[in-house]
């Protein structure tokens, strides 16, 4: 009985074990689930806290690359600033503001393009000042320089007959075809530049262009002051210019003879106000002087030129790289004769009258026909007109006598209507005429 008892309780032990080691068991179990909630809690904000470091960091980050750029920024505006106080001190020692407030007003600002040939610059300046200085107040002279290059600027701070304004771009230049060179985009951002600063900050109602490559002729400022006559009395007349493309020694002669063309030359030219109004809004890129010879955008216009160069460019190395100087540039004529504009009557130059007198040039000229058409116009005496068929065959005929074969869009260099004239030898002028040029002249029946 005793035994049995003992049993009994042994068994009631044994459960109160099982009961207290799964009790046991559940607090256990209860406790692991409640750490792994702890954990899983604690790993999920460590991971949003290394999350919210990271943004943090790259927030500091971007701001730090915001820091840099508005330093150079300020950088650069300072720059600008120290430019802009030396302009006005070199504005005011030189008395511009006085200039432009005579009672003589400036027939146009003279503004010479430069970057960084010192050498060239100097040069150029000389050659001007020798006819500038008697007549400064009508012809004010500017130096623009592209960039920062030290000598261009210390050279021309240097004179006192002269302001000097500084183009300072730091946009990068994204060419629209590979293999580009920048320098022709950049190009086009001063012209641009100089000339708003010309018309809009200064207010001059013309300006004449000059590059840092060129001299000029004796007679170039009276020349000018001749064509800003005709400048405004004819809006036909997109610009006047001292350039003539086939100005070469051997194709030139008569330092009083001027012609109308479709095709701009460039090379020392003015324009005015009411024009640039015009163009400023949409210039181009680059290859400024190639788009002014779109028809889209003379529209119609034409430009004087001379025949005898009244600009000589002496640039052999620059952004064109020496293109075409030994062939056609550095044999140009300068004209050396002081030719008294104010005297001439330049009526014949207006559109009205133009095309007449251009007609009986053409129309007195004796027609040549077939090969050899140089041996020919050099066996006549007077004046000689060769018709071309086609943009080759005209190619053909100014390969042999030397001129520019060159066209752009439509127009051979130089021309007027379809017809390129220069001399050849002597005094005798050679006509090469376009298909329908002489209908375009009235002359149908020549």
């Amino acid at each position: 009985m005793r035994g049995y008892k003992f049993c009994c309780d042994f068994r009631y032990l044994l459960i109160l074990a099982a009961v207290a080691f799964i009790y046991i068991q559940m607090r256990l179990f209860a406790t692991q689930s409640e750490y792994a909630d702890r954990l899983a809690a604690a790993i999920e904000a460590e991971n949003h806290c290394t999350s919210q470091t990271r943004l943090l960091i790259d927030q500091i980050s971007q701001q730090q690359g915001r820091i840099v750029a508005l330093e150079e920024q300020m950088k650069r505006q300072d720059q600008e600033c120290r430019q802009l106080r030396a302009l006005v001190q070199d504005l005011e020692s030189k008395g511009i503001k006085k200039l432009i407030g005579n009672v003589q007003m400036p027939v146009a600002a003279v503004v010479v393009m430069a970057c960084n040939r010192a050498d060239y610059l100097e040069k150029t300046i000389k050659s001007i000042l020798k006819y500038q200085i008697s007549v400064a107040p009508k012809y004010p002279l500017f130096i623009s320089q592209d960039g920062s290059h030290p000598d261009v600027r210390k050279l021309a701070l240097s004179y006192d007959q002269l302001t000097y304004m500084q183009h300072l771009d730091f946009e990068p230049v994204h060419t629209e075809r590979p293999g580009e060179l920048i320098a022709y985009y950049k190009i086009a951002r001063h012209y641009k530049w100089a000339l708003d600063q010309l018309f809009y900050k200064h207010n001059f109602s013309r300006v004449i262009i000059l590059e840092d490559d060129m001299e000029i002729a004796p007679d170039f400022f009276d020349f000018f002051e001749a064509g800003a006559t005709l400048l405004d009395r004819d809006k036909s007349i997109m610009a006047i210019s001292s350039w003539n493309d086939n100005g070469q020694m051997q194709f030139v002669q008569d330092p009083y003879a001027l012609y109308r063309s479709d095709f701009f030359p460039g090379l020392g030219w003015m324009l005015s106000k009411s024009t640039w109004d015009e163009l400023s809004p949409k210039w181009p890129k680059a290859y400024w002087d190639d788009w002014l010879r779109l028809k889209e955008n003379h529209r119609g216009r034409q430009f004087i030129r001379p025949e005898v160069c009244r600009s000589y460019n002496f640039g052999e190395h620059g952004s064109s790289l020496g293109q075409f100087f030994k062939q056609y540039l550095e044999p140009i004529k300068l004209n050396d004769v002081q030719v008294d504009w104010k005297s001439m009557d330049l009526s014949y130059l207006l559109e009205d009258n133009y095309v007449k007198h251009f007609g009986d040039l053409v129309k007195k000229a004796k027609p040549i026909h077939g090969a050899d058409a140089v041996l020919k116009a050099f066996n006549i005496d007077g004046d000689v007109r060769i018709q071309y068929r086609d943009q080759l065959d005209f190619e053909d005929i100014a390969r042999q006598f030397g001129i520019f074969e060159e066209w752009q869009d439509g127009v051979p260099r130089a021309a007027y209507k379809g017809i390129v004239v220069f001399r050849y030898q002597t005094s005798r002028r050679v006509f090469l005429v376009g298909p329908d040029s002489l209908q375009q002249l009235g002359n149908e029946d020549t």
